[in-house]
């Protein structure tokens, strides 16, 4: 197993104990560039998710993305080993109605 695919993994086990929607994203000749990897929904409230490894860092397509997804109400995460308590803490947030900021413009 990749070191991302490590991290999309412990992501995928917070979203199942949250019963949260999610569908990894796969690109490809028809897809749009840049769309996050991973995409959720939890009690009405959309969530892209960019998975990165280590120090990697999210392409400036994948950064567009995750600001439109914000722009447009979602929530735009980059979350990797280090970070993924961030991600417990939104949704636990959004399942309390409380307010998660996306942390995307950390990445930049």
């Amino acid at each position: 197993m990749t070191p991302e695919a490590k991290v999309k993994a412990k992501v995928h086990a917070a979203l199942k104990a949250v019963d949260a929607y999610a569908v990894n994203y796969i690109g490809g000749q028809y897809a749009k560039a840049g769309t996050p990897d991973i995409l959720v929904c939890l009690d009405g409230r959309f969530i892209g998710i960019e998975a990165k490894a280590g120090s990697n860092k999210p392409t400036a397509l994948q950064i567009k993305a995750l600001r439109d997804i914000d722009k447009a109400g979602g929530l735009a995460l980059v979350i990797n080993e280090s970070n993924l308590h961030y991600l417990v803490m939104c949704l636990s947030n959004i399942r309390l109605g409380q307010p998660c900021l996306s942390n995307y413009t950390e990445f930049q």
